[in-house]
């Protein structure tokens, strides 16, 4: 079995860019299941009805998020409505939506779990502890587990994949936008990966015109961030499991720069 984890998709640029791909790499990978980060979907700031319905379309079975989820006010209108897009799990308790789901495919229950970390984030409830509580409620339904780890600091997401490693199929990382090299399998057997990166601009600050960047950082006052445009980046790991055995065989890396194009 076999599944395209896409990264974080930045704005139109990123939806566009995720639509334009979708076909060709399942065709590619004989792809089973498509999971992507949609935090970003909506001009660059959470995810509206519109973005949610397109990346859908596009090809995405289950979307995930992270810290920009309640970004669009209009998210608290559905979320409790789509079985397949799930938050953060560790916010406190009461807040709209769930933080896992499981997905059906053929003969086999894949549950995804969605967690923030803390470290350089906003206040949140600890994801170690919660990925514990959810995994004793689905582990028993569920053959393939994935988990994203929604965090800043890589240190934290490799601390989650280590604590998983053996109890989960595999960890990936997600909010930093930035790929990283480190796709392995850990010692027990759970894929990993730190960071898959983003789907959008390339010649921007993480999906943001360059420009407002440098003048947030130059001035430190508040400066409204424009998305960026020009070629853009797809960013993925292709995740294959063991029909068998449900454990995960490899993780590679799908980076598609179209600068380089």
């Amino acid at each position: 079995m076999k599944f395209l984890i896409v990264g974080d998709v930045c704005g139109r640029p990123g939806r566009e860019t995720f639509r334009k791909y979708i076909p060709q790499l399942r065709k590619e990978h004989n792809i089973d299941v498509v999971v992507v980060n949609g935090e970003n979907m909506a001009g660059g700031r959470g995810i509206s009805r519109k973005t949610l319905d397109e990346v859908y379309a596009a090809g995405a079975d289950i979307v995930t998020s992270g810290n920009h989820i309640w970004d669009q006010r209009e998210i608290a209108s559905f979320i409790d409505d789509e079985p397949f897009l799930i938050r953060p799990a560790n916010y406190p308790e009461g807040a709209p939506g769930k933080g896992f789901c499981l997905y059906p495919f053929k003969a086999k229950t894949i549950g995804v779990i969605n967690v923030s970390g803390r470290t350089f984030m906003p206040p949140m409830d600890c994801p170690f502890q919660k990925v514990d509580e959810i995994l004793k409620e689905i582990k028993d339904r569920c053959d393939i587990i994935l988990v994203d780890i929604h965090a800043e600091a890589t240190s934290e997401k490799i601390a989650m994949g280590f604590y998983l490693d053996g109890k989960v199929t595999c960890v990936v990382g997600t909010h930093t936008h930035v790929q990283t090299a480190d796709n392995r399998l850990l010692p027990k057997g759970t894929a990993y990966i730190s960071d898959l990166g983003m789907v959008g601009p390339y010649n921007s600050s993480l999906g943001v015109n360059v420009n407002n960047a440098i003048d947030k950082f130059i001035t430190c006052r508040p400066v409204r961030f424009e998305m960026a445009s020009g070629p853009n980046v797809f960013s993925a790991v292709v995740l294959e499991v063991d029909d068998k055995t449900n454990k995960a065989v490899s993780i590679e890396r799908i980076l598609f720069n179209e600068n380089d194009v």
